[in-house]
């Protein structure tokens, strides 16, 4: 008796399959669009967050002078 051969194919990713949802429907200007937009917003987050932190380390220093 001989054993079923085993499939070696990986699973797509979340990520893979929504890329490939992505591809048929939106044209390539529109992917670009969208990939711009969501590179904007997690600058725009990381601006933020180092914002919070200078502000926190500025507070800090002047709370603690004599």
């Amino acid at each position: 008796m001989q054993a079923a051969p085993v499939r070696a194919t990986a699973i797509p990713s979340f990520t893979t399959a929504l890329r490939a949802v992505e591809s048929l429907l939106l044209s390539s200007g529109q992917r670009t669009a969208r990939r711009n937009a969501w590179t904007s917003v997690l600058e725009d987050r990381r601006r933020a967050k180092d914002r919070v932190e200078a502000q926190r380390v500025l507070e800090q220093r002047l709370s603690a002078r004599p």
